[in-house]
């Protein structure tokens, strides 16, 4: 019996979330060129977005901070809420959007210069649509660093919730909220990356985390890394 070749997976479809028309006109064309990924509609504000998703099968929303109406914030906050809904990338223009951090606590998986190149804005929609939260650790650690400031301080149960973790589990956490890679980690501790997939695991189930990008300011917020830290162990 002939062996059934399997279907090719389905394109991911994105929605494109911007005030900006030459914006969206701009990631559209880069897009469209992929035979992976498909525009499934565009919004010009919060509002317009929210409409849309009800009534459209997306997988990644590509979603500006400051827009008319509705912001990139809150609509992040209503789309994370439904639970079943898009992962949201959030775009910023990095010397401006101090507020996206309230966007990534809201829900969003992950960020995006607006200056991106092609190549970044589409590793970026696969590595959110796959799973991971990050688009490139030294992005997070740049964003970090810049607004680290703005993060409010941490309370109690954080602080408990931190001291759940062991030894290296902790160390897991600085290393990721410094910018490090899985690869990069497993190289420093001499450990599989399995290992350090695993330990990833074990630390968002105990602080109650959705994904490496909560797991980053969550560090930021206790404590366990200030801004300007970088690689190394303390």
């Amino acid at each position: 019996m002939n062996v059934v070749d399997a279907e090719p997976a389905p394109p991911i479809r994105v929605v494109l979330v911007d005030d900006q028309e030459l914006v969206r006109a701009g990631f559209r064309m880069v897009l469209d060129a992929q035979p992976d990924i498909e525009v499934a509609g565009e919004a010009g504000d919060g509002v317009q977005a929210l409409e849309l998703l009800r009534g459209t099968r997306a997988d990644v929303v590509l979603m500006d901070v400051r827009m008319p109406r509705m912001d990139g914030i809150e609509a992040t906050r209503r789309v994370a809420a439904a639970g079943s809904g898009p992962k949201v990338v959030i775009l910023t223009t990095f010397d401006l959007d101090e507020y996206a951090f309230a966007a990534i606590k809201a829900g969003a998986g992950g960020f995006l210069l607006k200056d991106a190149g092609p190549a970044q804005l589409i590793e970026a929609i696969k590595a959110v649509h796959s799973g991971d939260a990050v688009v490139a650790p030294s992005t997070t650690k740049r964003l970090l660093d810049r607004f680290a400031v703005h993060l409010p301080d941490s309370g109690q149960a954080a602080s408990a919730a931190l001291e759940s973790l062991t030894d290296r589990e902790g160390e897991v956490l600085r290393l990721v909220a410094r910018g490090m890679s899985n690869a990069e980690i497993a190289g420093k501790l001499y450990v599989s990356e399995a290992t350090v997939k695993t330990h990833m695991g074990r630390i968002l189930m105990k602080l109650n985390l959705r994904d490496r990008v909560q797991a980053v300011v969550f560090a930021y917020e206790t404590g366990l890394v200030k801004s300007g830290q970088r690689g190394h162990s303390t």
